[in-house]
């Protein structure tokens, strides 16, 4: 059996949306030949713990395991959190707007860790890696990123072994993501920035992204960097789990639920939807009656202000972070599954792994984003749901009285089938098999 070790930051018991790719991965690899080994930190600053998850880890699986120093302890003095108190991924602020201690936070951030503040942990786990591989040589490297730190391990472990094969996993792009403007970068801390991701593209030999328009940004890049290969790249998206979806008849809600599971920052702030139900609640009466928006997980202190002041705070049922299998029951339970796309030059090519967890759940989904962006391409090309525009108000209107008035989605089972877990696991290791047997 080949042997992959796979550099990933999140693992259980981590939870939320970055530890899924490489868990159901990791779940499956040994069906196709594979062995996975994975890497990951002993006490790292993960923003949610869930359990649940650890049931997923195949039995036997070597997980290698070193600590790491993160400078969170230095910004939680800093910024005013208690001690045991999480850190929140993004920019979310619960509880307050952002201030001055938070801005200059974020500033530090981004001018001095770079790539990001697992910095510290890139030199030892090199090391420890090379010593590592001395003694059990594996085939295949793939390193997952955000946080970028994984791929400026990978590529010192490159270095080191040059025959040995190295996949780049993009979940989310670097210099091209959302939030990227928002880091308040200097010059040098830019041009460091984008030479780091030049690095890692050059020598990775292969780099996989989860979205199409994301693949397009890397392929443009290599053509511009000497003895850059575009054909290297290639889309592997996220997917569903079929083992996490319930067989079972689940009661939906009691009212007309249109639910947002997951975090709720700033930037995804959806005026335009709570213009639209502020309006319907004015003008229908049965609609009124029957709504109720449920918000899964953590949601910003601006978006709450937003709520209130379209007078929609009675209409809100907030839930906590949960277990991930109870997760998807509350998908299930719900009538409508309520997909955000941040309003960013990037917009086009930002593809969630919680997209494709609704489309496993029967749900129809209400998206509003990019038009002809990949989400919108593939909501269509499955028929999970609709999508309208940012600022398309009477779209979304419709969007929602269609599916309030018992319309059913149009599903494609055959084309949905094409994102279980298994089949993506497939694609990966067809990936591996061609640079081995390159090699």
């Amino acid at each position: 059996m080949k042997k992959v070790l796979i550099l990933t930051y999140y693992w259980p018991p981590s939870g939320g949306a970055g530890v899924q790719r490489w868990l159901k991965f990791v779940k499956y690899l040994r069906q196709f030949g594979w062995e996975p080994i994975v890497y990951t930190v002993e006490d790292g600053e993960m923003p949610v713990i869930d359990d649940s998850l650890a049931k997923d880890i195949p039995e036997g699986t070597v997980i290698l395991k070193q600590p790491i120093w993160e400078p969170y302890k230095i910004y939680k003095r800093f910024s005013g959190k208690k001690k045991g108190e999480k850190i929140n991924a993004g920019f979310l602020n619960e509880n307050k707007k952002q201030g001055f201690k938070d801005k200059l936070s974020i500033w530090i951030r981004g001018n001095f860790f770079i790539p990001d503040a697992r910095k510290f942990w890139i030199k030892p786990s090199i090391q420890y890696l090379n010593d590592y591989l001395v003694s059990h040589p594996v085939d295949v490297i793939i390193s997952s990123g955000p946080p970028h730190t994984m791929h400026m391990i990978a590529l010192g472990v490159k270095k080191k072994n040059p025959s040995l094969k190295w996949i780049a996993d993009f979940r989310d792009p670097w210099t091209n993501i959302d939030f990227y403007d928002q880091l308040m970068l200097s010059k040098w801390a830019d041009k460091k920035h984008h030479r780091m991701e030049k690095n890692v593209l050059r020598f990775a030999d292969s780099v996989i992204s989860v979205g199409e328009e994301m693949n397009k940004e890397f392929k443009a890049m290599l053509q511009q960097i000497p003895g850059g290969n575009p054909e290297k790249c290639s889309v592997i998206s996220n997917g569903y789990d079929v083992d996490d979806v319930s067989v079972e008849p689940v009661q939906k809600d009691e009212k007309f639920s249109i639910a947002h599971i997951g975090t709720l920052v700033k930037d995804r702030n959806p005026e335009v939807l709570w213009k639209v139900l502020s309006a319907l609640i004015s003008k229908n009466e049965a609609f009124r009656d029957r709504l109720e928006i449920k918000l899964v997980g953590k949601v910003d202190f601006y978006v709450n202000e937003q709520i209130e002041r379209f007078g929609l705070t009675s209409f809100v049922r907030k839930i906590d972070y949960l277990p991930h299998d109870e997760v998807i029951l509350e998908q299930q339970r719900s009538h409508v599954l309520l997909l955000l796309v941040n309003n960013t030059r990037n917009a086009k090519g930002i593809l969630t792994g919680k997209f494709f967890e609704y489309m496993s759940s029967g749900c129809p989904i209400v998206a509003i984003g990019p038009p002809d962006g990949d989400l919108a391409a593939i909501i269509h090309a499955t028929g999970s749901g609709l999508i309208s525009g940012f600022d398309d108000e009477q779209q979304l209107e419709q969007n929602l009285l269609d599916y309030f008035h018992g319309t059913v989605a149009q599903r494609n089972e055959s084309e949905i089938a094409r994102y279980s877990r298994r089949e993506l696991t497939q694609r990966l290791v067809e990936t591996m098999h061609e640079l081995v047997r390159n090699d």
